[in-house]
């Protein structure tokens, strides 16, 4: 077995309350990645549902849609630098392909294939670039208001590169800011969002660190920093175009992916779209429904 469980949340929900740590042996000076579950371990080659998070949130993001999913083998990630996964070390950076490298990694030790992973946001492209070029790895995709990549003009790369470049070179900040408790931390967050104080809170209790000055957001302040390069539009839609798996993208209303539905469809050979009433963290707000759809789909 090589998932450990290594502790249990202190979380008043009856699932996904078992802490993971997943040791990645021999890859990026043996990796850690910590995860949330709904059960206390998976045993050698079961097929766990992987979860993966938007940027800048966590782990937790998926405990309300747990709770709607008690039947099925659900294993939230938190991707290096967010929730209690450790930081990248100081002289890497946050490229957006080494998240897949990372899965392809953990998929071979682990030794998973043809995986349901379900993707939220930046969880959702990277799920899709893993889809696309490992096929063997994914059999089914579901997508939460997250559909293709952020993209930019091919004629901008200079200025990206430069935008990027500087970006990484400004200093870190001299300190975080700090909240006086828990709930003070999540409602800064609610200035950002589009959930309520009980999602806040939830991100709020993985994603914070507290010491004697109080509470303190503890994700990598380098997931900030500019990228010094983006995909082409085409580059996007060909990576889409070589996903094989089915793919269900769950929209929401007032999200911002929508808008982009009518040109982005048809760059999938097998999706099927469902749309529910709410923001971007629909899985959060709307889980009910958005576990509906997806067990209908599954």
């Amino acid at each position: 077995m090589r998932i450990n469980n290594i502790s249990q949340l202190t979380l008043k929900t009856p699932v996904m309350d078992h802490s993971l740590s997943l040791c990645l042996t021999g890859y990026k000076n043996n990796l850690q990645l910590a995860a949330l579950a709904n059960q206390p371990a998976f045993k050698t080659g079961q097929q766990p549902v992987l979860c993966l998070h938007g940027w800048l949130d966590n782990a937790a993001s998926f405990i309300p849609l747990a709770k709607e999913l008690t039947s099925l083998p659900l294993l939230a990630l938190d991707f290096p630098g967010h929730g209690h996964s450790p930081f990248r070390y100081a002289d890497n950076h946050y490229y957006f392909f080494d998240w897949v490298e990372d899965l392809v990694a953990l998929c071979q030790t682990q030794g998973w294939q043809q995986l349901t992973i379900i993707g939220h946001s930046m969880g959702g492209m990277v799920a899709t670039a893993l889809a696309a070029a490992f096929p063997e790895l994914v059999k089914r995709l579901v997508l939460i208001d997250s559909l293709g990549f952020v993209t930019a003009e091919a004629s901008n790369c200079t200025e990206q590169l430069r935008q990027g470049i500087v970006s990484r070179l400004k200093k870190p900040p001299s300190r975080r800011p700090y909240y006086t408790n828990l709930t003070a931390a999540a409602t800064a967050r609610l200035s950002q969002s589009d959930f309520s104080l009980a999602e806040a809170l939830l991100l709020a209790k993985r994603g914070t660190v507290a010491d004697q000055h109080g509470f303190s957001w503890g994700s990598d302040y380098r997931l900030r920093q500019k990228s010094v390069h983006r995909l082409t539009q085409d580059q996007a839609q060909n990576l889409c175009q070589q996903v094989q798996a089915p793919v269900l993208a769950v929209l929401a209303t007032d999200g911002p992916v929508v808008a982009k539905l009518a040109e982005m469809q048809h760059w999938y050979s097998q999706l099927s779209v469902q749309q529910v009433r709410g923001g971007h963290h629909c899985h959060m707000t709307a889980a009910t429904e958005v576990a509906r759809l997806i067990q209908a789909w599954l």
